[in-house]
């Protein structure tokens, strides 16, 4: 995709980057509330998840007590392969094919190791769903699929 997408945010969400990045020092590009899976997804700039995270992952844990919501870190990346295999990490990824179907959606397939597969979709789908709602915010993709 070139360029990067216009996103636009909600005060919420502008909110709750402000109080991330205090609390983080991470540049954050996006904020995504999932009320369904009960969790906000970050995108920060590219290098700067071991920032946000902490060592040990002590500022994510004391974010998530005050925010009270499960908190999720995702690099950002202009290449989908590349942002894709970030969001899964450390999932291993053998392959990530985009296919346009004859309608002109757009679904992407990867292929991951038989052994991550369950990690790798989450319990009940979650990491699946982040996966479509990022591939979709970022490439106007239709469809993730995980084999």
């Amino acid at each position: 995709m070139a360029g990067r997408p216009r996103v636009r945010l909600t005060a919420k969400e502008m909110g709750l980057i402000a109080l991330f990045q205090a609390a983080t020092g991470a540049s954050v590009e996006d904020c995504i509330v999932d009320d369904k899976n009960n969790r906000i997804i970050f995108v920060v700039k590219k290098g700067d998840v071991g920032l946000a995270v902490g060592r040990g992952g002590h500022k994510i844990k004391l974010l998530e007590k005050v925010m009270r919501r499960r908190l999720e870190v995702v690099e950002y990346c202009d290449d989908l392969r590349e942002f894709l295999i970030g969001a899964l990490r450390p999932v291993k990824v053998h392959g990530i094919r985009l296919t346009e179907r004859p309608d002109g959606r757009k679904i992407v397939v990867i292929n991951v190791d038989p052994r991550d597969k369950a990690r790798a979709i989450g319990k009940n789908g979650r990491n699946a769903e982040k996966l479509r709602l990022l591939a979709k915010r970022y490439f106007d993709v239709d469809n993730v699929i995980i084999v």
